[in-house]
């Protein structure tokens, strides 16, 4: 007999809200479900209303683990927009932080996948250098998960040969207990046999059901944009995209813990070789009417804004296809035909991202089917009138 459990959407294994509905048969999953648009935050419609340099700190909120990867997505298409050259040492800047915060974004990663593994020392010890990383980013930019770096045309901090220096020293530890960490990733017995053959995907299914970064290659996919559609200097800098074929939750560990080595190498390549010169050039306020995708390697997989301009000061539309959107096809395939127990390891592989994924820009009435679309002064009215205990608070703090 199949019965349907109902995970989510407020649970304990994640921050955000989302609904799982699996259908079991005794432990093994038969059917999977995903349930989505608990989280209405209106970004893509308030980022009409906002220029577009205040639309940069806009994306930046769009997650705050990969917040960088949201900004440098986003101007890297207003820049095309706008037609402007970013000097080479802004870039080379960018791509720092985008390697310092995949760095960031992976050993935050380990950790939950040891957490949830059982291996808690191991998610202590990821967690402690995972430190480090944020350190250096602090360093940098003066914010430890809002960097602020991003500009249009460039970036907004320049780095001196101490800062330089600093992070040269602080690979070199990293480098070290990473190698300690592939090693008992790869070999440790009981951790190993707990994500070998979890979460099975197939190469074809991977690429059937557009599963995007370390999901992706941990299936023997050698797909990256920043080899395949190279931006802003990759094409210059020599790194390897990694894969793994065992196409499981341990492939996708392999996976993390090898582009850890990969993102050392490249950071190393852009301080031993940082161009001299300006890191930023003066944006118009205007753009011309047009329209461009712009394509980025998140740490979690491409990342997709698409801008429309109509020659204000103001984005036309923003559309954001965040990775873990592109991951959610791919996880109702992982978690088919698997246990119950299994559940939380599988869904955390791909390292998701709620408030990334969700959008809201419209709203469709149950009873009649029509679609309205909300401008920002109507979502909060009707936030005031369907949240009993925000009018509450308002009619005792502003009686009528």
């Amino acid at each position: 007999m199949n019965f349907q459990i109902p995970i989510g959407p407020q649970h304990p294994a994640l921050k955000e809200p989302i609904g799982l509905r699996i259908t079991v048969e005794g432990e093994i999953i038969r059917d999977a479900d995903i349930r989505l648009g608990y989280n209405h935050r209106g970004i893509e419609k308030l980022a009409e209303q906002k220029t577009w340099i205040q639309n940069v700190y806009l994306t930046e909120r769009i997650c705050g683990i990969c917040s960088h990867s949201h900004t440098t997505c986003y101007v890297q298409g207003v820049e095309k927009l706008m037609e402007l050259e970013t000097p080479k040492r802004g870039l080379y800047i960018r791509m720092l932080i985008s390697e310092l915060e995949r760095i960031h974004s992976h050993l935050l990663w380990l950790g939950v996948a040891g957490h949830e593994a059982g291996f808690d020392s191991f998610f202590m010890y990821v967690w402690r250098d995972r430190e480090i990383v944020m350190d250096i980013l602090e360093t940098i930019s003066g914010n430890r998960v809002h960097y602020a770096i991003n500009t249009i045309g460039g970036v907004r901090r320049d780095l001196d040969e101490l800062q330089v220096k600093r992070i040269l020293d602080s690979l070199e530890v990293l480098r070290r207990r990473s190698q300690y960490y592939l090693n008992l990733g790869t070999t440790e017995p009981s951790f190993v046999a707990r994500l070998a053959r979890v979460g099975y995907l197939s190469r074809e299914d991977a690429l059937s059901l557009c599963a995007v970064g370390p999901t992706l290659r941990a299936s023997g996919v050698p797909m990256d944009v920043r080899k395949d559609d190279p931006y802003a200097a990759y094409d210059e800098v020599p790194f390897e995209v990694c894969t793994a074929g065992t196409c499981d939750v341990l492939g996708r560990t392999v996976v993390r813990i090898k582009e850890l080595f990969q993102s050392y190498n490249i950071i190393e390549y852009l301080m031993k070789n940082l161009p001299t010169g300006p890191i930023a050039v003066r944006a118009p306020r205007r753009a011309k009417p047009n329209e461009v995708v712009s394509r980025y390697e998140a740490p979690r997989g491409e990342n997709l804004h698409y801008i429309k301009s109509n020659g204000s000061d103001k984005p036309e539309r923003l559309k954001v296809r965040a990775p873990t959107l592109g991951n959610y096809a791919a996880t109702i395939k992982m978690l088919k035909n698997g246990f119950i127990a299994d559940v939380p390891l599988i869904f955390a592989a791909i390292d998701p991202c709620i408030c990334c994924a969700e959008r809201a820009v419209a709203l469709i009435d149950a009873r009649t089917g029509q679609e309205k679309i909300m401008s920002l002064k109507s979502l909060k009215e009707l936030s005031l009138k369907v949240s009993p205990t925000t009018t509450r608070k308002r009619e005792i703090e502003w009686p009528l």
